[in-house]
């Protein structure tokens, strides 16, 4: 199931497609089109050194309000896919000159379907659809043969977009059900193995056209054997007709072969409620499941009573249920702010960019960030500095004090190169990524 939002642009469509860098060795003829990386910063061991790095160092207050950021410059050392050193700058060093751009975490998609885009193919806008999720599933049936043809191609066209939006990571839900069977896994694998260099994933198998109403519970198990992460769902009763049923053979899953559970909820009434509550239910029974249980969408908490969000929000805390929310979605405002007072981890994704559900997706999760901020009031220096979050996973140079907590030596070398002054501006601006490194590896 597939919701998104707003124009895509392919603005600087892949950077030339830097993505062919192999370990930390670029080829020539993009080494000479960087404005930062060339053959003598990067050693063949994987130590590279960068220069004139800016890093958030705290919080300037006025009457005890953030009112901006303090930044430095400092020096930054990497090793073998780890920052091993951060110091004091040395701007005569031989060294990559990161000309005083911002460094920030590598940002994080944490809700796309790889699997299946029309993305890197010919423009197909979506078509006027009949019969609700249902129909929907019989469009799929209809496409996926064809779709699957180059569905290997075309995520690995999709990946550059992300990677040039400044994401390295992703969580991709994978279409498992009787027409794709497992082949658009496979064909999904094959892509992430071809860009693993510069691109992390963990995945879904996501029973897209229902557990039982088509039979694809044989090949979710099937696919719970294989090198997958969480364990999909969508919507229990409006396809499957049985929230229990349908949440007990999805924990179940889970926990006998040690994976987490990610399901698509867009019901808005009762049985939105109902799936919740037994979810919550069946994961405090299941404590394995703590802090491995996400709800996408989950729409029906946009449709609640205040009293009534808070208390779920509550609950969803104590279970360590998270929530990978889209933003925005249509008149639907989410109650983030309500999910992050009682400490409720929220995730964000793209979900569609160019494909039979929606078209509107940009690549970029800075994006989402911004709207958030945009949609909450969140405008002063500390809260945009906060929204920074929804893109990088949940990780933030700063903690709420003005504490620097990244980057520290020993983190992973995942990071981007941006053109702004702070993470408030990066937020605010949708600041342009300058360059992507993942793993130690230069993505372009």
């Amino acid at each position: 199931m597939k919701t998104s939002d707003h124009t895509i642009s392919r603005k600087d469509f892949i950077r030339n497609s830097a993505l062919a860098a192999a370990g930390l060795t670029l080829m020539p003829n993009i080494m000479a089109a960087s404005p930062f990386f060339d053959e003598n910063s990067i050693s063949a061991k994987g130590k590279m050194s960068l220069k004139n790095v800016r890093l958030e160092t705290g919080f300037e207050y006025q009457d005890e309000e953030v009112v901006s950021t303090k930044t430095d410059m400092f020096y930054v050392e990497i090793e073998n896919g780890k920052i091993t050193k951060i110091s004091p700058n040395q701007p005569g060093a031989k060294a990559v000159d990161a000309k005083g751009l911002l460094m920030l975490p590598a940002f994080k998609d944490m809700h796309i379907h790889l699997d299946k885009t029309f993305y890197g193919d010919q423009w197909q806008a979506v078509r006027k659809r009949t019969g609700g999720v249902k129909g929907m599933i019989e469009l799929e049936q209809k496409i996926l043969p064809e779709m699957l043809k180059n569905s290997t191609f075309k995520a690995e066209k999709l990946i550059e977009l992300l990677q040039s939006k400044g994401t390295s990571y992703a969580r991709s839900h994978v279409n498992i059900e009787p027409t794709s069977k497992l082949q658009s896994l496979k064909n999904l694998q094959k892509a992430l193995e071809n860009k693993k260099k510069g691109f992390g994933a963990e995945l879904v198998a996501f029973p897209q056209h229902g557990v039982f109403y088509t039979d694809s519970a044989p090949y979710l198990t099937e696919a719970a054997k294989m090198d997958i992460d969480f364990i999909g769902g969508v919507d229990p009763f409006n396809i499957d007709g049985d929230i229990e049923k349908v949440v007990d053979f999805t924990v179940q899953l889970a926990t006998d072969h040690k994976k987490g559970i990610d399901i698509h909820l867009h019901e808005t009434g009762d049985s939105g409620l109902k799936t919740v509550e037994y979810l919550i239910k069946k994961v405090n029974e299941n404590p394995s499941l703590k802090g491995k249980t996400y709800l996408s969408h989950c729409f029906v908490l946009g449709k609640l009573e205040t009293v009534k969000q808070e208390e779920i929000a509550e609950k969803l805390a104590d279970a360590q249920i998270g929530i990978v929310s889209t933003i925005p979605f249509g008149r639907l405002i989410m109650p983030i702010p309500t999910l992050y007072k009682h400490n409720v981890t929220v995730l964000t994704g793209n979900d569609s960019i160019v494909d039979h559900w929606n078209t509107f997706g940009t690549g970029s999760v800075l994006q989402k960030a911004n709207l958030m901020a945009q949609l909450y009031g969140y405008s002063t220096e500390f809260l945009l500095s906060r929204s920074l979050k929804l893109a990088t996973g949940n990780i933030l140079p700063l903690d709420d004090k003005g504490n620097q907590q990244w980057p520290k030596a020993g983190d992973k070398a995942d990071f981007v190169l941006i053109n702004a002054s702070c993470s408030a501006e990066a937020v605010s601006r949708i600041s342009e990524v300058e360059s992507l490194v993942h793993d130690g590896n230069v993505v372009f």
